[in-house]
């Protein structure tokens, strides 16, 4: 049976418990990501189902390998509709890499679709593709001027995405954090919303984190703006650890209830177990 009316973050059950607090939606920082249809379909009661129960810990629905466009159009735009009945914004991803290849002509309509579609923000990503770094601030100006938040995704990895082994990318090679650094400096005062840090080369597909990379990013870029690839639990646990409970995270669909629990530290691992605290309140202006 469906809920009529689904309860704020003040109304959860159990309300006498205490937990982290956490920002109402919508937020700035503590944002949570996941993945939609890619590894499994996910199809508009399904999502009904995840959002109905965890919605009010969930800030956007992002695609993964243009498969919005292996959907009827009335079954996306359910999807779609679902997602904002729950104040969850939903991302194409980046699949404007393939679009990228078609054609500037292709690249101008599949913008103008996405947002007649009912799309939120388009990702702008380069994992597999070289693109101009001017050509980058024009496709985000684009995308803006459509009426759409456009999210830059930036990494040190050559050929990141589509799970490519470890070898293969070993031999792709890395590129310098700092010019990552630059890219998402300039994406953001290109307008783009959040810049996303792509995991390949960071901490998956990697024989040893990359660490070092994260601190650089942070030190140089701090968090409210940046979300992180966190395709794992161990990952994801550790930004956590790390960084707080207001670290911008994308995970999978499956793993919402795990991460909150985490940020709420009402749950963890031996080394999380009642470790991450928030101390509430107001901040000073």
């Amino acid at each position: 049976m469906a809920i009529d009316t689904f309860p704020t973050a003040t109304e959860l059950a159990f309300p006498f418990l205490r937990s982290n607090d956490r920002p109402h939606k919508p937020r700035t920082r503590g944002v949570t990501e996941i993945r939609g249809p890619y590894y499994s379909v996910m199809g508009p009661r399904y999502l009904e189902d995840v959002l109905e129960t965890m919605g009010e810990h969930v800030d956007a629905l992002k695609f993964a390998g243009g498969s919005f466009t292996l959907m009827p159009e009335p079954a996306l735009r359910a999807i779609l509709d679902v997602a904002h009945e729950h104040d969850v914004l939903v991302s194409t991803g980046g699949f404007v890499e393939h679009v990228l290849t078609l054609g500037p002509d292709a690249v101008d309509q599949y913008i103008d679709e996405c947002a007649r579609v009912g799309f939120d923000i388009v990702e702008i990503s380069a994992g597999f593709i070289s693109i101009p770094t001017d050509d980058i601030m024009r496709l985000i100006e684009r995308v803006q001027a459509a009426g759409m938040k456009a999210k830059a995704e930036v990494g040190i990895q050559f050929g990141a995405g589509g799970a490519t082994t470890p070898g293969e990318l070993e031999q792709e090679g890395t590129k310098d954090v700092g010019a990552a650094i630059e890219l998402a400096r300039r994406a953001l005062d290109a307008g783009a919303y959040m810049i996303m840090i792509e995991s390949e080369g960071i901490t998956e597909e990697v024989t040893t984190w990359r660490t070092d990379v994260v601190n650089e990013i942070v030190g140089a870029l701090g968090i409210e703006k940046v979300m992180f690839e966190a395709a794992d639990p161990e990952v994801f646990a550790w930004y956590v650890k790390n960084y707080g409970p207001e670290v911008n995270l994308f995970v999978d669909h499956s793993q919402i209830v795990q991460l909150e629990c985490l940020r709420r530290g009402i749950w963890g691992t031996k080394s999380l177990w009642g470790r991450v605290l928030t101390y509430g309140g107001e901040r000073a202006a």
